[in-house]
C-alpha cells in the first residue's frame, strides 16, 4: 500500500495485470525471494530450479515437493503474479518448452580467488546480460509509461540515491540536463531533504534504492511526496519501505551476489538499464526540444575533443 492521502500508484484501480510471460517466471523468483517466507521461498526455488518436474504435478504434489502446504503453494502462485496455481502450471510448462529447446549457459557466475581473468571477464560478461534480462522481463511497462509521462511535464526533477546509486542518479540527470529538462542529484544527504521540501506538485522525485530501506534516501522521497510531488521509485524489493512514498514503481533484478562481486555492481547494471529507458522515453516526448538541446551539447563540447585528439597527435 502506498501513502496516506489517497494517492495510488497507477492502475490502482484498474484490472490486474495479465500474468507474467513464462521466460518472466525465473526474473520474478529471483526479484520477490528476498521478501517472500522461507516456505514460500521453498516452493519458488523448486519451480525457478525445476519448471519441467513442477509442470507435472499438482497442487498437492509440489506441496508434498517442498514440504509445505497447498495454500502456502497457492499463495506463491499469486505472489509471482499468476492467479491460481494452474496459471503457473501452464508457464512452467511453457519455461521447459522453452529450455528444452534452447542450449544450457556453459558457464557459472560464480567468480573464485584463482580464476584466470578469461573466466571473470566470460562469467561477469553472462552475468551482466541476464542481469538486464531479468530487468527487461519483469519491468512493468504501464508504471515505466507513467513514470516518463511525468517526468516529461515535470516543472524540475530530483533524484535521490546514495553510494553506487547516486551514480545512477547522477547519469539519469546528466542525460536530462542534457536535453533542456531541470533535474538535480544531491549525493549530501542532508542537500536532497531541504531540497525536496522545496518541491510541490508538478515536480518529480525519483529515488534509487536497490534495498528499499535506505533511510537516506526515503526521507527525502517521503518529504517529496507529503508536499504533493509525483514520487517514483526504482528498486529491486517491490515491497519495500521506500514504494510506501512512491505513486510509481520500478523493480530491478539483480544476479546472484559474490564475495567478489557486491550487490551494488549488480544492482547498478539493472538500475541503468531502467534509467535509460526513462530518459529515451523523455527524449520520444520532448523530441522537438530534446534534439536541437542535444546537439547544441556537443557542439559545445565539440571543441575539447578535438583539442584532446591534437595534443595526442602532437
Amino acid at each position: 500500500m502506498h501513502a496516506s492521502g489517497g494517492r495510488r500508484a497507477t492502475g490502482g484501480g484498474s484490472a490486474p495485470p495479465a500474468p507474467p510471460a513464462p521466460a518472466a517466471l525465473a526474473a520474478k523468483v529471483r526479484t520477490l525471494a528476498p521478501s517472500m517466507t522461507r516456505s514460500m521461498q521453498r516452493v519458488a526455488e523448486a519451480v525457478a530450479g525445476d519448471p519441467a518436474g513442477c509442470a507435472a504435478l499438482t497442487v498437492t504434489g509440489l506441496a508434498e515437493l517442498t514440504g509445505t502446504s497447498e495454500a502456502t503453494v497457492v499463495r506463491t502462485a499469486r505472489l509471482l503474479g499468476y492467479p491460481g496455481y494452474r496459471d503457473l502450471r501452464l508457464a512452467l510448462a511453457g519455461l521447459a518448452a522453452q529450455q528444452q529447446s534452447g542450449r544450457a549457459p556453459a558457464i557459472t557466475t560464480d567468480i573464485a580467488v584463482d580464476d584466470p581473468i578469461a573466466d571473470v571477464v566470460a562469467k561477469l560478461a553472462y552475468d551482466e546480460q541476464q542481469t538486464l534480462a531479468d530487468t527487461a522481463a519483469g519491468l512493468d511497462t504501464v508504471q515505466l509509461g507513467a513514470a516518463v509521462a511525468a517526468l516529461t511535464a515535470a516543472r524540475r526533477t530530483d533524484v535521490y540515491g546514495i553510494g553506487a546509486s547516486n551514480l545512477v542518479a547522477q547519469d539519469l540527470t546528466q542525460k536530462m540536463l542534457r536535453i533542456g529538462l531541470i533535474a538535480h542529484a544531491p549525493g549530501d544527504p542532508h542537500l536532497a531533504v531541504t531540497n525536496a521540501v522545496q518541491l510541490r506538485a508538478g515536480d518529480v522525485a525519483l529515488a534509487i534504492t536497490h534495498s528499499g530501506s535506505t533511510g537516506d534516501v526515503i526521507e527525502p522521497l517521503r518529504a517529496a511526496f507529503e508536499r504533493g510531488a509525483t514520487t517514483i521509485a526504482i528498486t529491486g524489493r517491490p515491497d519495500s519501505p521506500v514504494t510506501q512514498y512512491a505513486d510509481h514503481v520500478l523493480t530491478t533484478s539483480t544476479a546472484r551476489e559474490s564475495e567478489l562481486r557486491p550487490a551494488a555492481m549488480s544492482s547498478r547494471t539493472s538500475q541503468l538499464l531502467v534509467v535509460d529507458c526513462l530518459f529515451v522515453g523523455v527524449a520520444q516526448r520532448t523530441y522537438e526540444s530534446a534534439a536541437p538541446a542535444l546537439a547544441a551539447s556537443y557542439e559545445a563540447l565539440a571543441h575539447r575533443h578535438g583539442a584532446l585528439r591534437a595534443d595526442r597527435s602532437r
